[in-house]
């Protein structure tokens, strides 16, 4: 018997009449002129409010809508829908790709969700989808009216359902299938027939499964409903999953004769059901449950799950009386490199990163991504701080060499804090805690490299809080003050420069000098803030002596890696310095080696541009770093500062002075100045200028004083008689 033929609302397709709203207008019109070239009837709707006019005004099969619009939004077009035209679909075509916002267009009833910008072919394949499960649907519920009135139009929709119907009988075996076990599983219906439904079980079902028809209570009012896993045919891992409906049969009212298509004519069925594919759905709440408990760059584990297995080793640890470690990592250079090549990069690196890090870890080890560029590890189950040591040690290695990103070649380093239970803390927050606070010390140290937590650091850590809030408060309260010291002439004791030094004075403590703040500026990212209020103050007072007459007086500032790496240092530099009308040539930047080598082609070009400016170069602690002639020849640089523990080695007859030689020599052939840092004696001096060394500073001319008493003798001083 063929089934009766059912009028549909709109062919498949190209009849369908779509509404499409939108409060772009270039977009509205690229999206409707897409459809229409497709075939299909479209109206368009400039914002919620036409839209909702032109519901009112005719009907639609499907409406686009975006989410984002004023005045009447997505939802709220929704439900005008809802109330005007209920059996209209509705496809949300939006920016917004938040999970609540999804979700609850889905709750309102969205058919699908398309994220701006789409793809043409996408969104077309997704209209006609939609449009055809619309249209399929709509004649699923015209057919099941007549259910009751043919028993062909039964059989059609069992054979037409898009879910597997089967028939078993009171043993358990199929003894009716329809052929969507085929499109669905692989099998064909005959060659189940007669088989036991555990054949298609995954094996960690098969129990759960067999038992489940076994129930007392199961009737026709009160079905068995399960969600079980199936084997595709010809591999046992090939799984997907089903949600099982099952109802007993009454065997006097069961009309089991005629065929059908499929496997078997349901003789001695005990049981009838269906078994509808949800494995998208349950993939969906996979990787929702994942996103929830991982971080989706790196795919480790995030914050939430991390502490809640640490939670779980630290019952275990108590439990068996045994230790374990939490490590805090910070990678070192990260920000610099984020910045200067971009979030994608930065992005990759981490990745590259992890990678190298999961290689180091045990069994059970968990690394976990804390948030931007910290991570956490937990070491379960370790016997001492030397099983510790050893996987610190292990990945300070693994991230010591390079990291290729695109054209680039860079370098990171990492900080570990290591904090060990029950020693460093017998909780979960404590432990982290404890962890974090050690990682900071190896920053203050130098960072790349680890240390254990203890219990002195605590009062360290309340020192630097205490300190890091005046400093900030300094920065509101203007306590920071610029020092100059003089740069003299071997040769006229002339002032030839003054370098800046900034000092604080400190309500409480008095003046400090820059080894007992600037650490901690840099940690805390306030360096740039500090050294802009240094730079501003020196371009005024250098630039008001300058101005005065003494138009050579070079001024001389350090600058900080942080301040050099940065993408835009050039830029803010010479902002500055336009700001005050500060001439460029009278400005010389100091910095050290290792800022040059820790990325020696991003440093050039800045170098190259400011020394094309005008603006003069110096190597800050000369000799103490890599002291590279390659990069000596290379860069613009103007001057050599010999750092002041070379200076100090000068004595008679002492070898020690054989370094200062060499900076010497070195600095003559490269035809660069040189500057002798730390002179403090006759001795140190005379054999500086026996050397041949252009320009000394140190204690021998005075220290470093305020701008009023460099004013008072700027132009007079001739010898170490003058007023220093």
């Amino acid at each position: 018997m063929v089934p009766e033929q059912t009028d549909q609302p709109f062919s498949h397709g190209l009849t369908a009449r779509i509404l499409v709203a939108d409060d772009e207008p270039r977009l509205l019109h690229t999206l409707a002129s897409l459809l229409r070239n497709r075939g299909y009837e479209v109206a368009e709707a400039h914002g919620g409010r036409k839209a909702c006019d032109l519901i009112d005004q005719e009907p639609f099969d499907l409406a686009l809508l975006d989410l984002r619009m004023p005045e009447v939004n997505g939802f709220d077009v929704m439900a005008h829908l809802a109330n005007g035209q209920p059996d209209c679909g509705v496809i949300v075509v939006s920016g917004e790709s938040s999970f609540s916002a999804v979700s609850r267009a889905l709750r309102r009833g969205a058919l699908d969700y398309i994220r701006k910008p789409f793809d043409p072919e996408e969104l077309l394949a997704t209209v006609e989808s939609v449009i055809g499960k619309k249209s399929l649907l709509e004649a699923h519920e015209h057919i099941q009216m007549r259910l009751e009135k043919s028993e062909a139009l039964h059989r059609y929709i069992v054979n037409s359902s898009p879910d597997i119907v089967f028939m078993l009988d009171q043993d358990g075996h199929f003894c009716f299938v329809n052929s969507k076990v085929e499109s669905l599983l692989g099998y064909q219906p005959a060659e189940l027939c007669g088989q036991h439904f555990r054949h298609i079980l995954d094996d960690r079902d098969v129990t759960r499964g067999t038992l489940a028809l076994k129930g007392p209570n199961i009737t026709a009012d009160n079905p068995r409903t399960l969600e079980v896993r199936l084997k595709t045919r010809g591999s046992r891992r090939a799984t997907r999953h089903f949600e099982i409906t099952a109802f007993p049969i009454d065997p006097q009212t069961w009309p089991h004769s005629g065929s059908t298509q499929g496997g078997g004519n349901g003789n001695g069925a005990r049981y009838y059901g269906t078994a509808r594919d949800v494995t998208e759905r349950k993939e969906a709440e996979a990787f929702i449950n994942f996103q929830a408990y991982h971080d989706l760059l790196t795919r480790l584990p995030n914050r939430a799950l991390f502490k809640d297995r640490l939670e779980l080793a630290i019952t275990h640890a108590k439990r068996g009386g045994q230790k374990l470690a939490v490590m805090f990592l910070d990678l070192d250079r990260f920000k610099v490199i984020n910045d200067t090549l971009g979030h994608a990069m930065g992005d990759r690196l981490l990745q590259a990163v992890t990678h190298r890090l999961e290689k180091c870890l045990r069994k059970g080890d968990t690394l976990s991504r804390f948030g931007g560029d910290e991570f956490t590890l937990l070491l379960p189950s370790i016997h001492n701080h030397e099983d510790a040591r050893q996987i610190a040690k292990k990945l300070i290695d693994a991230l010591r060499a390079p990291f290729q990103l695109g054209d680039h070649e860079v370098f990171v380093g990492v900080s570990i804090g290591i904090a060990i239970f029950p020693e460093a803390g017998e909780f979960m927050d404590q432990l982290i805690q404890n962890a974090d606070i050690a990682m900071y010390h190896v920053k203050g140290k130098g960072k790349d490299g680890y240390r254990f937590y203890s219990d002195s650091m605590s009062i360290d850590t309340a020192n630097r809080l205490n300190l890091e809030r005046d400093l900030r408060l300094a920065l509101e309260r203007d306590e920071l003050r610029v020092f100059y010291q003089p740069q003299v002439c071997s040769k006229t004791n002339r002032i030839v420069g003054l370098e800046a030094l900034v000092r604080w004075q400190h309500p409480e403590r008095g003046l400090l000098y820059p080894r007992d703040f600037l650490p901690l500026a840099e940690e805390t990212k306030l360096i740039g803030q500090l050294s802009e209020r240094v730079l501003d103050q020196a371009c005024q007072d250098v630039g008001r002596w300058i101005r005065a007459g003494h138009d050579d007086l070079r001024l001389a500032v350090n600058l900080s890696p942080i301040q050099v790496e940065h993408p835009r240092f050039v830029e803010t530099l010479m902002q500055q310095v336009k700001a005050h009308n500060f001439p460029a040539g009278n400005l010389e930047i100091e910095i050290t080696e290792n800022v040059i080598m820790n990325d020696l082609e991003q440093i050039s070009q800045k170098l190259r541009e400011l020394a094309a400016l005008g603006v003069r170069i110096a190597i800050d602690d000369f000799g103490t770093g890599y002291s590279s002639l390659n990069y000596l020849h290379r860069l613009p640089i103007h001057t050599l500062k010999v750092d002041q523990s070379f200076v100090k080695a000068i004595r008679s007859g002492d070898d020690g002075a054989c370094i200062v030689n060499a900076i010497v020599a070195m600095a003559h052939g490269l035809k660069l100045e040189i500057v002798a840092e730390g002179v403090e004696t006759d001795e140190q001096l005379e054999y500086l200028r026996g050397l041949g060394c252009h320009q000394v500073q140190g204690f021998f001319y005075g220290p470093a004083r305020p701008a009023v008493e460099i004013s008072r003798t700027l132009g007079t001083i001739r010898a170490k008689a003058a007023s220093f």
